[in-house]
């Protein structure tokens, strides 16, 4: 069985159609178990309730934002091992090593492609299939 259809990926983003762009990503390449949060508090509920391998997280979001999520997930030791990425239109330096200090385990600027995403995630999962 591919290692994609193992995965169980949560997509964390406040705006309903860039969390479509990421589900339709990743069913497109195999990842079948995702599930979705609206922001960064909902997600971190979920999480505590229910672990998965991977999330995959919008920086700008109300309530929590991605970088806080983080933070709170490594807090956690039953989420503190989830692969995490960070999707931003502002991908800078600073703020991607800010990131790095929680655990940050990859990031993806926006815009992005399928390609793009692929790859990010196999950075962080290895290969899906």
């Amino acid at each position: 069985m591919p290692f994609a259809k193992q995965l169980k990926v949560m997509v964390v983003d406040d705006t309903s159609v860039s969390r479509m762009l990421v589900c339709d990503g990743l069913w497109s390449f195999g990842v079948g178990d995702v599930v979705v949060a609206a922001d960064g508090e909902q997600a971190l509920k979920q999480l505590m309730a229910t672990p998965c391998h991977l999330v995959i997280s919008d920086y700008n979001m109300p309530k929590l934002d991605g970088l806080q999520l983080l933070q709170a997930l490594r807090e956690y030791t039953p989420t503190r091992n989830i692969g995490f990425i960070l999707v931003t239109g502002r991908g800078d330096k600073a703020l991607i090593d800010h990131g790095k200090k929680f655990g940050l385990n990859n990031f993806l600027p926006k815009p992005f492609n399928n390609d793009g995403l692929r790859k990010c995630v196999e950075q962080v999962v290895g290969k899906l299939s």
